[in-house]
């Protein structure tokens, strides 16, 4: 823990956030060269089983002129957006669970940097831009391979689509840091898998139209975050825009990113410092 005198409680020459996230950039690439081997299987790989099971396999055996894809050509060009929006999820949710956890609890890694100059606030940003490195990147990838096989109907569309997963991983990623900010154990990351991660994917539109649920449920997928993520990066992919369907679900997103990075901090901050 630290008191309000140690590091964590500065005084008015502060430096600044930029300057302090810059002294964790080699910290933050060190842990990546030594762990990303164990990563290619969920961010890059599993994706693609997914697309080419659903996508292609079962994609065959759908018509997409009378199976209410909207506006999809083919299956295959309605559900690859919604895996990528739901990677970025997953991707996200699990770069600030277990490592957040660690970092507080195991290895108190946390702990030794509120030792030097930095402070909660950069402890937080810094975490979380490493998680943003990682869903940019498995979206990066994703995107590039989905474009070789002609899903996006032009480079404008496979760069929205792209930024709107990204948006869509950090829309996941700040409240669930913040859960774990002030978690005692790990048991809760159990739950937040079964009654939120999976249920969301799929159950909230990368796989079939919330449309063809019933009505109470089609009304919570709709108010879940991957169902925004899910039909912004459809509409970028098919360059279906609809203006006003698009703010809403941007504007939903961005307050998801900018209420967790707020909780995060205030969760971390009392956790850590007295």
């Amino acid at each position: 823990m630290a008191s309000s005198t140690t590091p964590a409680g500065r005084g008015h020459d502060e430096p600044r956030l930029l300057t302090m996230l810059g002294r964790q950039v080699d910290y933050w690439w060190t842990a990546y060269r030594r762990t990303w081997r164990g990563s290619v299987v969920t961010s890059f790989l599993s994706p693609w089983l997914y697309v080419l099971a659903m996508g292609v396999l079962l994609g065959g055996y759908i018509d997409g002129s009378t199976s209410g894809l909207g506006g999809a050509p083919t299956y295959l060009d309605f559900v690859a957006p919604g895996l990528l929006a739901a990677t970025a999820m997953q991707v996200a949710a699990g770069e600030v669970m277990w490592p957040v956890m660690g970092a507080i609890k195991w290895d108190k890694t946390y702990i030794g940097m509120l030792a030097s100059p930095l402070r909660v606030v950069d402890l937080v940003f810094g975490h979380l831009g490493f998680a943003a490195f990682r869903v940019v990147s498995a979206a990066a990838v994703f995107v590039a391979s989905l474009a070789l096989i002609g899903i996006f109907a032009s480079v404008l569309g496979a760069v929205t689509a792209f930024l709107a997963a990204v948006l869509t991983g950090l829309a996941f990623a700040t409240p669930i840091y913040a859960f774990t900010a002030g978690a005692k154990t790990e048991q809760g990351f159990a739950l937040i898998y079964r009654l939120g991660i999976m249920p969301m994917f799929l159950f909230s539109g990368a796989f079939f139209p919330v449309t063809n649920l019933s009505e109470p449920l089609e009304q919570a997928a709709r108010l879940t975050p991957l169902w925004h993520g899910v039909e912004l990066s459809r509409m970028a992919s098919l360059e279906r825009w609809d203006a006003s369907a698009a703010a809403v679900h941007v504007a939903y997103l961005a307050a998801l990113v900018g209420i967790g990075l707020w909780w995060a901090v205030r969760r971390l901050t009392g956790r850590l410092v007295v």
